[in-house]
């Protein structure tokens, strides 16, 4: 009899521990739904347009993050290594499959070279600049010709 008691108790136990709950996620970017979202008025006086390329370059900021950096390529390392920023359009653990995508890159008009990251990853790099409001400008050009290519990012040589 003490032995179907317990058997019953840890069973009971059991069952009741391994019981979840499921809950709506909280987090602290949604908003309740009772507010009212806010309205802003532009005083009638401003005729000033924005163009939409400029709006675009608004609504997706350029990454940019400070590596050290090494070349894969002596002839590379010769042409760009007075550059500091550094268009960034492909990041791989492989070597192989960076060369891989530099040859994609090749046929479609890119002079793109490897670099060897700190970080271990191989980047694949389309533009070298010594200014950084020129390698801005040549992320903006790469976003607008070809949108697949909307993740590129600067990488600043340390």
């Amino acid at each position: 009899m003490k032995r179907i008691f317990l058997i019953t108790i840890v069973s009971v136990l059991v069952l009741a521990a391994c019981k979840t709950t499921k809950q709506t996620a909280q987090s602290a970017y949604t908003t309740e739904p009772t507010t009212q979202p806010k309205v802003f008025s532009v005083p009638a006086g401003n005729t000033e347009t924005v163009t939409t390329t400029e709006a675009k370059e608004e609504e997706q900021p350029i990454s940019m993050r400070k590596e050290q950096v090494s070349f894969t390529q002596q002839s590379d390392r010769v042409t760009n290594e007075t550059n500091s920023f550094f268009v960034i359009i492909g990041s791989f653990s492989q070597l192989e499959n960076a060369k891989n995508y530099r040859e994609t890159l090749l046929s479609e008009g890119f002079t793109p070279i490897i670099l060897h990251s700190e970080t271990g990853y191989y980047r694949v790099c389309v533009n070298s600049y010594k200014n950084e409001q020129e390698a801005r400008s040549r992320v903006s050009q790469v976003r607008q010709a070809f949108p697949k290519y909307s993740d590129i990012w600067l990488l600043i040589k340390e």
